[in-house]
């Protein structure tokens, strides 16, 4: 892995000061059923807002990464032992990166194993489909998938309740560290965005140190394979077009903001930090995904360390969490034949891509028009917003009444 300052500094290079063991699985693999599910409890002040940035690119500024965290150290570690252990569908190595030539700045990656090893997609009809327990679900996974339980210390200020999450593997990976964020898995919860399961994607970004780990969310008919609640997270050393897009505000109190550039317009949440503000974007973003699936309409969705809303750019400081989200037509069934499928980090700019050819010859264009062939058509696009219009100013009004 590459050590050096620059963007592509990957937190598996990196030193970890953390001597926790309990998040290694023994070295007998006879034991692994008696190791239990360890714990990671976190607290307020290990969410962190401040000094978190992508290296500054002039020469003659040693602007080290920052240290890991205690949550990138005990994920990294666990996830480098489960690789180790032949837990993946394949092993993962160093992924050939390139960023293609033009004004959006996608960051193209070439993962062959994804796509010819990765499980196939079940047998999905609607984004309201039920849960269905005689199909594959994380109940079903392997002794030793499961890295750690997260959650939050007790008592800490929040009106959600939290739930427990299980972080696991991704046995097919999109990059190093790619892991599973599944809500108590024997709820036999369907794909269906959950207030809980959102809090703690977006405080797993807050929880690590390095600002190219990533939280998102495909919804059934967004790509998503498997019908049981579920996020992803992964880190990608590599800055996304999406963290300092230019929006402009939807609504007069600045809640709803329309991401208008380039790879895909977008619906833009942000939020400063931890506290009522957080709390009422989970709350604002899972009215809307509320909204989309009762209107069988798919979506996905991103969480990313970004800029404020407004016009803001691509070297813009990572003051906030933004959280983005697109709707787009549903796509059922196995998509072969493209360059990448289009899904929660190929709307964000990150674009795993199949085959070698497709590799060395995709163009911005080409991926664009990728793109873009899975947005929703105008009208619908037109219609969908005034509805999140609209149910932020409900919002509002309910919140005033209080």
């Amino acid at each position: 892995m590459d050590c050096s300052t620059s963007p592509g500094v990957h937190p598996m290079a990196l030193p970890c000061d953390s001597n926790e063991t309990s998040y290694l699985l023994p070295a007998n693999s006879e034991d692994w059923e008696g190791h239990g599910t360890p714990d990671f409890v976190y607290r307020q002040e290990e969410l962190l807002l401040e000094g978190i940035q992508w290296p500054r690119r002039a020469p003659g500024l040693p602007d080290a990464p920052p240290p890991l965290s205690r949550f990138d150290c005990v994920l990294c570690s666990a996830w480098r032992q489960r690789m180790e252990l032949g837990l993946f569908r394949y092993h993962l190595g160093e992924l050939q990166t390139q960023t293609l030539p033009g004004a959006v700045g996608f960051v193209a990656q070439l993962n062959v194993e994804r796509g010819v090893q990765r499980r196939r997609p079940q047998n999905i009809r609607s984004v309201r489909q039920a849960f269905d327990p005689e199909q594959f679900n994380f109940n079903k996974i392997r002794t030793g998938e499961v890295l750690f339980r997260l959650h939050r210390e007790p008592g800490l200020p929040g009106a959600l309740q939290q739930e427990d999450i299980l972080v696991m593997i991704n046995v097919s990976p999109l990059e190093w560290g790619h892991v599973l964020l599944v809500p108590e898995p024997a709820l036999g919860l369907p794909q269906r965005l959950l207030p809980g399961a959102l809090q703690a994607g977006v405080e797993a970004v807050l929880l690590s140190s390095h600002p190219g780990f990533r939280v998102g969310f495909n919804s059934l008919g967004g790509l998503a394979s498997v019908n049981h609640l579920h996020l992803h997270g992964y880190y990608l050393a590599h800055r996304l077009p999406v963290e300092g897009a230019p929006s402009k505000p939807l609504d007069p109190g600045g809640r709803l903001h329309l991401l208008q550039a380039l790879p895909a317009p977008g619906f833009l949440f942000y939020a400063s930090g931890p506290g009522p503000e957080l709390e009422a974007l989970i709350s604002r973003v899972c009215r809307a995904t509320d909204y989309l699936t009762d209107h069988e309409i798919a979506h996905n969705l991103f969480v990313t360390r970004g800029a404020p809303p407004g016009k803001t750019s691509p070297s813009s400081a990572l003051t906030g969490v933004r959280v983005i989200l697109w709707a787009r037509k549903s796509s059922f069934g196995i998509k072969e034949g493209g360059a990448f499928n289009v899904a929660l980090c190929e709307l964000a700019g990150h674009l795993p891509v199949k085959t070698s050819q497709d590799f060395s010859s995709l163009t911005e264009a080409a991926a664009l028009a990728l793109i873009q062939d899975c947005l929703l058509p105008p009208a619908q696009a037109e219609e969908v917003q005034a509805a999140l219009v609209a149910l932020t100013a409900q919002e509002e009004q309910e919140s005033f009444q209080k």
